[in-house]
C-alpha cells in the first residue's frame, strides 16, 4: 500500500521505526541462539517497517509493563500487546492478530481442580507484573489475592519460592515451565482469550493508527501471521479473525 510521507513522518520521528519487542511473552518473541530477538512481533515489526520504507530499530524488553511504558511514552513508535482498557489511555491498538489462551497452573498436589475454584479467600495467583493477566485477574478476582513477579517468564519460579496457591500466565509458558520443573499441572481450560494487538502512541494521529489497523488486517488476510506462527514453531494460538469477520 502506497503511504502518505506525512503518515510515515508520523510513525519516524527519530528516522527509524523503533519497535519495542517484548520477551516476556515467549508466543511473540524469544532469542535465538546467538542472542537475536527472533519471533512473530519482530517479523511483524520488520514488514511494517518495509511497508513505511524506513530502517527498523529494535527495542528490546522484558517485560509486558516495560513495553508499554516505552510507547506510552513516545519511547517507541509501535510495540505488540494484549488489547486492555487500561492500556488504551496511551496506546491506540489494532484489531487482534492472534489469540492466546491465559491458564492456571498449580501443583500436584494442590486441592485444586477446576478454574472456578481459584477465586477463593486465601487464594494467592502469582502473574507477571504489569502483564495482561495481572490487568485482568486484578479487575476479575473478587476473593483470591494478587501476587506479582517481576516478568511473566518468572511466573512459576517465583510462585514455587513464595509459596503461593496458583501461577498464571500464558499457557504455552505453563506448559512449558511445568515440564521443566515437575510436580505440575495445569487446571483444564483457559480464563481469558488474550487478543494480541499492535499499537503506537495515542499522540501520532488517526491516520497513522488507521494505516496499522490497516497494515494488521493485510497481515492476516495475506497468511502471513499464521505462517510467521508455523516458522517460529508457535502452537496453541489462533490467527485472529480478520475486522471484517470479527
Amino acid at each position: 500500500m502506497t503511504i502518505d510521507p506525512n503518515v510515515v513522518s508520523s510513525f519516524t520521528p527519530t528516522g527509524r521505526l523503533r519497535a519495542s519487542i517484548n520477551l516476556g511473552n515467549p508466543i511473540l518473541a524469544n532469542r535465538n541462539a546467538a542472542g537475536e530477538p527472533v519471533g512473530v512481533s519482530v517479523d511483524l515489526a520488520g514488514a511494517f517497517a518495509r511497508s513505511l520504507g524506513v530502517e527498523l530499530e529494535l527495542v528490546v524488553l522484558d517485560s509486558a509493563g516495560k513495553s508499554v511504558d516505552t510507547v506510552t511514552e513516545d519511547r517507541a513508535d509501535i510495540g505488540f500487546f494484549a488489547i486492555d482498557p487500561k492500556r488504551a489511555a496511551g496506546i491506540c491498538f489494532t484489531d487482534a492478530y492472534v489469540l492466546i489462551e491465559g491458564a492456571y497452573l498449580v501443583r500436584d498436589d494442590s486441592p485444586l481442580r477446576h478454574m472456578d475454584e481459584v477465586d477463593r479467600a486465601g487464594h494467592r495467583v502469582t502473574v507477571g507484573q504489569g502483564s495482561a493477566y495481572d490487568l485482568f485477574l486484578s479487575r476479575e478476582l473478587k476473593h483470591a489475592s494478587i501476587t506479582r513477579a517481576a516478568t511473566s517468564p518468572t511466573v512459576v519460579a517465583t510462585f514455587l519460592a513464595d509459596g503461593t496457591e496458583v501461577a498464571a500466565g500464558v499457557k504455552q509458558q505453563l506448559e512449558s515451565d511445568a515440564r521443566h520443573y515437575g510436580g505440575l499441572r495445569l487446571l483444564e481450560g483457559s480464563f481469558m482469550t488474550i487478543r494480541q494487538a499492535m499499537g503506537l502512541p495515542r499522540g501520532r494521529g488517526e491516520d497513522a493508527a488507521k494505516v496499522l489497523a490497516s497494515f494488521v488486517e493485510e497481515m492476516k488476510r495475506s497468511g502471513f501471521v499464521e505462517d510467521a506462527l508455523k516458522r517460529h514453531g508457535i502452537q496453541g494460538a489462533a490467527v485472529a479473525p480478520t475486522a471484517a469477520l470479527a
